[in-house]
Order: C-alpha cells, then sequence, then structure tokens
C-alpha cells in the first residue's frame, strides 16, 4: 500500500525512518521530495539535506510549491508534526500527493539523520 494513498480523516502520517527512506536519505532511492514548512530562521539553523524548503506561512497564504517539488510526492516535515500536519492537509486539498511526518525534524536529529545548516555545516534544530 502506498504512504500517499489518503486515509480516512486527512492525509498520511509516516515515521522519520519511513521519511528518510522516501526521500533518499536511507537506502533506497528517493521517490518523494522531503518538504520543510519551517520558517526561514528554523530552515538555516538546521534541515535535513536535500529538502526543499517552503513555509507553512507561505503555503497558507497560497504560495505554490518550488520547482523541485511541483508534479512529485511529498513528505512535509516541520520542527514536531504539527505544522506538518496542517500543510500536508493543505496541500491534500490542493490535489498534492501528501504525508506528514510524525516528530518532525526533532525525531528525525534524533534518530541521528543528518541535518545541515544554510551553509552546508553541522545544522541544529531551532
Amino acid at each position: 500500500m502506498s504512504i500517499f494513498r489518503r486515509q480516512r480523516g486527512g492525509p498520511g502520517r509516516v515515521s522519520v525512518q519511513v521519511a528518510a527512506e522516501r526521500t533518499g536519505h536511507g537506502d533506497g532511492g528517493a521517490d518523494a521530495v522531503l518538504l520543510d514548512v519551517r520558517e526561514p530562521y528554523e530552515w538555516q539553523a538546521g534541515h535535513a539535506p536535500g529538502a526543499v524548503h517552503l513555509s507553512l506561512s507561505a503555503l497558507a497564504a497560497g504560495a505554490g510549491l518550488p520547482a523541485r517539488a511541483q508534479a512529485r510526492p511529498l513528505v512535509v516535515i516541520c520542527r514536531s508534526g504539527n505544522r506538518s500536519r496542517q500543510a500536508a492537509e493543505l496541500l491534500v486539498a490542493r490535489g498534492a500527493q501528501a504525508v506528514d511526518v510524525v516528530g518532525g525534524m526533532r525525531d528525525w536529529a534524533a534518530a541521528g539523520l543528518p541535518v545541515v545548516d544554510a551553509r552546508g555545516g553541522n545544522g541544529t534544530i531551532a
């Protein structure tokens, strides 16, 4: 079963391990884009390598997806999972395939997955 199949009550939710696998941070190849919906200062402090950034506030205001995320399945992440849930719901309502990551970047970093700052160095979760 696809993780992108809409579940009753809203978009699906995935663990950081599943998110990492689907976005190319695990042993398999990427078949989805990791979309980080945190605010710019959070993104700059630390994000997953290769992730695409679009804040929830911009998305809610009607901003379109960045080119790398268009017409692709989306795995949506924030700091803890609250904003990503909202963003995934907005995206699914707009016709996108999207799931959100339970535990967000906090769980991502705790799982030992890579986090980089805006300059490509070791990042932190703000």
